[in-house]
């Protein structure tokens, strides 16, 4: 009998916590109960105000009576949704008052974007790892691929896809694991791109160790050139030091290297500066005519590159009113390069990389022959819209982008070049123009009233 209570007393202290539908009932009939079970029941938690509080001598004081355990009140999240709500239709309201295609309205539209993907975040409560998460200005989706292995870019270990779960944003390609989500300190750099479309043309900009306060340049971690406590690695692109966790040695082609030594070598540069570089790398932004003219003259590539370009816009109205051409989409074998069609003295760093390894000139000149083919042989219209030199009245068809052309200034008019040049006289088109423009002007006769 004395071990019967004290097992009783055993069990009445040593209650099952989670078990909120436990009553005042004998324990032993509450262990018969659970005999007769082979699988217990967990009860289900409910509501805060339905709980029912026992006494100290029944059940231990874990902290229950505040209901961790239960869904959080639903109120909370309605009411976050409904502000995100009408900070949607404000933002789309302020969209249509600013002017168009204006910064503020850019930065209006990037604001809605974020806002509909967190709405979209808070709609689903229930899952543990949302699809989109956006931190810092990244824009991250959880990845699927379970089999390519990958590297966090925050704590620089492994990503094991088959067991944990992976993020990468859709702007700078920043990957990280899940649980180092909360943890990053580094904004996107799509942001920087987008606002800032330009590159440092200083060549390795080093201002020192000491003006960084021996600290990295992005997480402000404690580093020095003998490694302790941390090694201090430079950016060939910034000039600055960091750490390894924000430099891993990656290499990369220098733009002020290209445009001022035509130095096409790669160079150690930190994570960020890597991925700018890979989102600037087909910006049209760099005008060689005025950050280093005498390039053309030291690289003969570029002078055949920019006739080339030249030739292009010239074709380009042909094309544009032919109707056979609008079918073949011949411009759109420049769809890589679209700043080829619109002039020819913007470059990006690809262009001038294609052009150091003789790729661009090799495309290049295969494209002008087929848009001149097409213009000179093969299109009866386009041959219909050239011109006679009308000042030695012979020879065949001429056009704006032949070699042996030269284009009037005032009327656009094609003439042999030795021809244009021999000649002493104005260009006859433009004579031609100026006297119907007189006629036009001049008052009539009183006879020719009458």
């Amino acid at each position: 009998m004395e071990y019967d209570e004290k097992l009783a007393r055993f069990r009445q202290g040593h209650l099952n916590p989670f078990n909120r539908e436990s009553t005042r009932e004998d324990p032993t009939q509450a262990d018969g109960d659970l005999s007769q079970n082979d699988s217990p029941q967990i009860a289900l938690p409910v509501e805060p105000s339905k709980l029912e509080i026992h006494s100290s001598d029944r059940v231990m004081d874990l902290g229950l009576a505040e209901d961790h355990f239960s869904r959080p009140v639903g109120l909370f999240l309605v009411s976050d949704v409904n502000q995100l709500k009408q900070a949607i239709e404000e933002c789309k309201r302020q969209i249509l008052e600013l002017p168009e295609h204006s910064e503020q309205q850019k930065d209006a539209v990037v604001k809605l974007i974020h806002l509909r993907l967190k709405l979209q975040e808070l709609e689903d409560p229930d899952e543990d790892e949302p699809n989109v998460r956006l931190l810092q200005e990244h824009r991250f989706y959880k990845e699927k691929s379970k089999s390519v292995k990958q590297t966090c870019d925050k704590c620089n270990t492994i990503i094991w896809g088959l067991i944990q779960t992976w993020y990468t944003c859709t702007g700078c390609y920043y990957r990280c694991h899940s649980k180092c989500l909360n943890l990053i300190t580094k904004s996107c750099v799509k942001s920087k791109v987008s606002h800032q479309s330009e590159y440092e043309l200083n060549i390795c900009p080093e201002s020192g160790l000491d003006s960084q306060d021996y600290r990295c340049a992005e997480c402000r971690t404690l580093i020095s050139l003998r490694g302790v406590p941390s090694e201090a690695r430079q950016c060939d692109y910034t000039g600055q030091y960091y750490c390894p966790n924000c430099h891993w040695n990656d290499t990369d082609v220098i733009p002020a290297r290209a445009i001022h030594n035509w130095d096409f070598e790669p160079r150690k540069v930190c994570r960020s500066s890597m991925r700018y570089l890979a989102l600037m790398m087909s910006r049209p932004v760099l005008k060689l005519r005025d950050l280093n003219p005498l390039l053309f003259n030291y690289v003969e590539e570029l002078m055949e590159i920019r006739k080339l370009r030249q030739d292009i816009l010239l074709m380009k109205p042909y094309f544009i009113t032919c109707k056979e051409a609008m079918e073949a989409r011949l411009l759109l074998q420049l769809q890589d390069r679209q700043h080829f069609v619109e002039n020819d003295d913007m470059y990006s760093l690809q262009d001038l990389l294609d052009l150091s390894s003789g790729k661009l000139s090799c495309s290049l000149t295969e494209i002008h022959t087929t848009f001149a083919k097409h213009i000179k042989l093969d299109c009866e219209k386009c041959q219909a819209k050239g011109f006679m030199c009308e000042l030695c009245k012979e020879g065949d068809i001429l056009f704006p982008f032949d070699s042996h052309s030269s284009v009037c200034s005032d009327c656009s008019a094609v003439f042999h070049r030795d021809c244009y040049y021999d000649n002493s006289t104005a260009c006859p088109r433009c004579m031609r123009l100026q006297t119907r423009k007189q006629s036009l002007f001049q008052p009539a006769s009183p006879s020719g009233l009458q």
